[in-house]
């Protein structure tokens, strides 16, 4: 399968995931719109999510995959079952302990950690802290999901580990259907939620269980001992995991920021929301198939594949972010208010949220970035770097977010959040650029800056749009919107595919080769 076949795999899986995360995040929209329960629920969930990128996905999609690959390559699959034993024993134990202390201590997170804020209101914080407590098994249940996905990566086994966190979605979405056809209260609806939560992190891990089994993979659970191999993990999850999980640090310092702003916390998610969909279809997508790809071309010591790997990703990433992006700050209002604006969610909401949106926007491509340059230190082992880089990133987003939130309101932190990515890309970026192990070919600058100029053609476009039919874009009937939105994007979407493939921004063949993989899985 080539490489874009494989980004296919995934962000097709992802694809599934973020459309399904809309509608849960309409009906929740609907239901509860931006107040007192959502903001709770919102809050209790970064929680548990935060831990999750930074003790699960970051550590083990950037330590795990690597250092079991070469158990994999050198000792085969019983040294492979064995490293994978270790890892999971002390993983439990980990899991066990901290589940148990944050349980336990759950109103002094809250009111330190979590939303501090949230004291001045009691009925919210009183919420947070059940629904953190109810979810909070999720974060063990995830970092097992987070183990055995990478084993599944590391035997080139993508499409099931991404196409889990559809579960989440399903559960949310069917526990939202029965709220609204019941009428009940928003209280209810939050502690089911939070349970849902629960239960979506039980069936992903049997999920993966399952995955790994088929691949007639063993693993064994024993007691858990700091071997070597699990004192090196650990050595090297540690500054990956604060790595991997610098997005969630940065919307968490975001949301502890401005949790006294009645609404905030669920603006900010509903905006994150959308910009989740390219996100995760494309900077996931890449991230998760290029760590082990590359992992094994600097074990073989494949310079050239490695190379051909990163401006391959790149001309990708780029290639479908830019244009997402321009779409989105252009045209932000229309898209919040067909995907949001209804029930308790008012107009003024549609164009707080736009503000935030837009200005996310202006970061997108940078998050994509930082999938593809991160993947190139883990394979090499250097875990170190992307930490320190990660570091300053917080830095920035932590001031800029205190300096812009009193300035211009919830848009500042997402300003800052955007302007730390793009710091964080630059010094990512640079240190390759420096060591020698990453260098633009002449035709993928070439391609990056026709992405870029095809971009700019059709914003112009969707500027126009905007200004000759946004009243009927934001005021007329649902289908009416719905038709002109389609219209939009299409007519979006024809100019900039056009303008990339007649002047060579983007492979023709490549293109075809990704419709056709959607094709095969049903899109």
């Amino acid at each position: 399968m080539s490489l874009f076949r494989k980004f296919a795999s995934v962000g097709s899986a992802t694809m599934a995931s973020r459309v399904l995360g809309f509608v849960r995040e309409a009906l929740i929209a609907y239901t509860l719109g931006a107040g007192p329960v959502s903001d709770a629920f919102y809050a209790a969930f970064r929680f548990p999510n935060l831990f999750r990128r930074l003790f699960a996905e970051g550590a083990f999609n950037s330590a795990f995959i690597p250092l079991f690959a070469k158990e994999l390559e050198g000792g085969g699959t019983a040294a492979a079952e064995a490293f994978a034993r270790q890892v999971l024993s002390v993983l439990l134990f980990i899991l066990i302990t901290l589940s148990a202390f944050a349980m336990i201590f759950m109103p002094a997170l809250v009111a330190t950690v979590i939303a501090p804020k949230f004291v001045e209101i009691p009925e919210k914080f009183d919420l947070t802290v059940i629904f953190t407590r109810i979810m909070f098994p999720y974060l063990a249940a995830m970092s097992l999901v987070a183990m055995l996905s990478g084993i599944l990566n590391s035997y080139r086994k993508y499409f099931l580990a991404a196409i889990s966190p559809v579960l989440l979605n399903v559960v949310l979405v069917a526990v939202l259907l029965f709220a609204v056809g019941r009428g009940v209260e928003p209280r209810t609806i939050g502690i089911t939620m939070a349970i849902g939560v629960m239960v979506s992190g039980v069936l992903q891990f049997a999920l993966l269980v399952y995955g790994v089994r088929n691949t007639g993979f063993h693993i064994r659970i024993s007691r858990p001992r700091l071997t070597a191999p699990v004192r090196r993990l650990l050595w090297l999850a540690l500054p990956a995991a604060i790595t991997g999980g610098i997005t969630q640090l940065n919307l968490l310092i975001g949301q502890i920021i401005i949790s006294g702003d009645n609404g905030a916390i669920s603006i900010v998610n509903y905006a994150d929301r959308i910009i989740q969909l390219p996100l995760g279809v494309i900077g996931i997508a890449v991230g998760v198939v290029l760590l082990p790809e590359l992992s094994r071309a600097l074990k073989d010591d494949d310079t050239q594949a490695v190379q051909d790997l990163q401006n391959s990703s790149l001309e990708f990433g780029l290639g479908l972010t830019v244009p997402a992006a321009v779409a989105f700050a252009i045209i932000p209002a229309p898209i919040v208010a067909l995907l949001f604006e209804r029930g308790e969610f008012v107009r003024e909401t549609t164009m707080i949220t736009a503000g935030v949106l837009a200005a996310f926007a202006a970061g997108l491509p940078a998050f994509v970035l930082n999938k593809i340059f991160t993947p190139s230190f883990y394979a090499r082992e250097n875990m170190r770097a992307p930490m320190w880089f990660a570091g300053a990133n917080a830095a920035i987003n932590v001031a800029g977010s205190l300096i812009l939130f009193p300035l211009i309101g919830v848009m500042g932190v997402a300003v800052a959040t955007s302007l730390a990515g793009w710091v964080n890309v630059a010094l990512l970026g640079g240190a390759l650029y420096r060591n020698g192990q990453f260098r633009p070919t002449a035709l993928t600058s070439r391609r990056i800056g026709l992405i870029i100029a095809g971009s700019a053609v059709m914003g112009l476009v969707l500027y126009l749009i905007m200004t000759s039919i946004g009243t009927a874009l934001m005021d007329g009937g649902l289908l009416l919107r719905i038709a002109l939105m389609l219209a939009v994007v299409i007519a979006g979407a024809f100019i900039y595919f056009a303008f990339v493939l007649l002047t060579g921004a983007m492979d023709r063949r490549q293109l075809l080769s990704l419709v056709s993989r959607r094709q095969k899985t049903g899109g």
